[in-house]
């Protein structure tokens, strides 16, 4: 059979899968699906220590009473009121590191969506050691003294709050060596969280966010009668635009901005107020250029830290929950 022929008189055209030189369609953006929202960290305080054991001092103030004076009255040595002594508290840094290396050849070649692969890895390490942070903070880990090839261990969140606990049957804070044990988990219910608010502001604290797992986040939303952003007005005249989200809830002692946290325990809604937390940095992230001993760069990115609980009793937690949406 002949081949048709161009209408400018030329011969057919070359087939694109027969055809060399052409250049790869590749993008020079690198699309990265992994979250680096660190709501816990993002939320609380930061501030320096300066040792491995990191100390501080609680206080509190008297209970409120009725207190009515003669005039004139004279106050002798029998009837002054002894000092309060102040509590010492304590939690010991730890150490979270990531390492990369690449090679001289991988540097020097030309590359899609960075210039640079050492920069383009150390960023990348640098958001995955945040999450790790936030991850280590979030979780019920007891304190650790390092003692010969033992890691030394910080006390995260959950393991703090222990005033004011609302646990399923079993479940525990061990009052001397912080450990969290797990009770059988129940059905979250709006009057759990509204006791723990409740056991937070007596004690004399102003809870200000609830942190909690996905499920629980969708359970808030869809069954508190406190909820207070369920819809929200657009601008002008349109109508309202419907807002499946509990963003803020409204508790009989204050609003409280409901947080959903990828790296929190699923099974426990932290109820905290944020200025009596913070991160405490012995030494801040830091990348340091570890020594060349061949054809290869190499890096480590570190940080030592803390976490500073500077009053429990002012938060509260709702633990031993379902992970299953009510």
């Amino acid at each position: 059979m002949a081949t048709k022929a161009s209408t400018f008189g030329v011969g057919p055209a070359t087939n694109i899968t027969a055809a060399i030189g052409n250049r790869e369609d590749l993008t020079d953006v690198i699309y990265n699906i992994a979250p680096t929202e660190t709501p816990f960290m993002s939320n609380i305080g930061r501030t320096k220590c300066t040792s491995t054991f990191h100390e501080w001092q609680t206080d509190s103030l008297a209970t409120a009473a009725a207190n009515q004076q003669l005039e004139g009255d004279d106050y002798d040595s029998a009837g002054l009121e002894a000092s309060v002594v102040t509590t010492r508290v304590t939690n010991y840094t730890t150490i979270s590191a990531k390492t990369l290396i690449i090679s001289g050849s991988h540097e020097s070649t030309l590359k899609a969506g960075r210039k640079s692969e050492i920069a383009y890895q150390v960023a990348k390490k640098g958001k995955e050691l945040k999450r790790d942070i936030e991850f280590t903070l979030s979780q019920e880990q007891a304190p650790v003294a390092s003692t010969g090839g033992t890691t030394r261990k910080t006390r995260a969140l959950e393991s703090w709050i222990a005033s004011n606990a609302s646990r399923g049957s079993g479940g525990s804070d061990h009052a001397s060596t912080f450990v969290v044990t797990d009770g059988t988990q129940r059905d979250l219910t709006e009057a759990m969280v509204k006791s723990a608010v409740q056991s937070a502001w007596t004690a004399g604290g102003d809870p200000e966010m609830m942190l909690c797992g996905a499920v629980n986040k969708q359970n808030i939303s869809s069954q508190f009668s406190g909820i207070a952003t369920m819809y929200r007005e657009q601008s002008g005249t349109g109508p309202g635009t419907i807002i499946g989200a509990a963003d803020v809830y409204v508790s009989d002692f204050g609003e409280l901005k409901v947080v959903p946290s990828r790296f929190s325990r699923d099974r426990t809604i932290s109820i905290i107020q944020k200025d009596m937390w913070a991160i405490a940095y012995l030494r801040p992230f830091k990348v340091y250029d570890l020594a060349k001993t061949g054809d290869a760069e190499k890096r480590l990115l570190l940080s030592e830290y803390t976490l500073e609980g500077r009053n429990e009793a002012a938060s509260a937690k709702v633990a031993d929950l379902k992970t299953d949406l009510l």
